[in-house]
């Protein structure tokens, strides 16, 4: 068996089985599971402490297709190991699981480099195309709110802008004017001067008081709505449809 097969992902943690840790350390397996059940029970004497992120329950079938139980062991149950051993075992254990661990992630990282059509073990493959529909799912979002709301012709007022990312008109206009692009005239908006000849917004008359009085509202262009977009995806705030915690959950 080759080294790095010796790492399994299993639920999105590398791990390794118990029965080749016990190789390793010249341990039989009925020990050494004796002793990481141990350590379970010490470990839930704490409501702080989870061993799940040490040992991990599991089973495999032995050679008469018996099911047998094992552990698997994260990278953090075997320095948990590790730290139980004395002497010259304990170094070479530390030295060859680091080693082992670190060199799949090496190879894994070099996976996920690779097309999924390239890769031929097969559950590799499986978790490469996971990656790229996942990528692909992210871009398309992007994608999608530019394509129906950047490209989207006409003017737009900041409370259409504002609802794109869950904020209100107030909260939208409070945001530019503290980044120094509004200021508050009477009782409307008006760009600073140095963004005035930008291309970014016109004013429309709007009459109130039954056309007693006129006050100029603020509408942005689509190239006003670029420029917000961009100010605020530099302070890492994007529009909804592009939050990646709304796609993962």
């Amino acid at each position: 068996m080759e080294k790095n097969e010796l790492i399994k992902q299993i639920d999105g943690n590398q791990v390794m089985d118990s029965r080749d840790v016990a190789k390793m350390i010249s341990k039989t397996h009925a020990h050494l599971m004796r002793d990481i059940a141990r350590y379970i029970n010490d470990m839930e004497m704490d409501p702080k402490l989870d061993s799940s992120k040490f040992f991990v329950e599991s089973s495999y079938v032995d050679n008469l297709n018996r099911e047998k139980p094992c552990y698997l062991l994260t990278k953090q149950g075997c320095e948990f190991v590790a730290n139980k051993l004395t002497g010259k075992k304990g170094t070479i254990f530390t030295a060859t699981y680091v080693g082992l661990f670190n060199k799949y992630q090496e190879e894994h990282n070099r996976q996920l480099e690779k097309p999924s059509y390239m890769i031929e073990d097969d559950i590799k493959r499986a978790e490469r195309w996971i990656e790229e529909r996942k990528a692909y799912e992210k871009a398309k979002v992007k994608a999608d709110y530019f394509d129906v709301q950047m490209l989207n012709p006409g003017l737009m007022t900041i409370t259409e802008i504002a609802k794109d990312y869950g904020w209100s008109a107030r909260t939208m206009n409070g945001y530019l004017h503290d980044k120094g692009v509004i200021f508050k005239k009477g009782k409307s908006w008006v760009l600073y001067q140095k963004y005035a000849d930008q291309g970014y917004a016109q004013y429309e008359p709007f009459a109130y008081d039954d056309n007693k009085g006129v006050h100029n509202n603020l509408k942005w262009t689509q190239k006003g709505k670029k420029f917000i977009y961009d100010l605020l995806k530099e302070d890492n705030v994007h529009p909804v449809l592009e939050r990646m915690d709304l796609l993962e959950g």
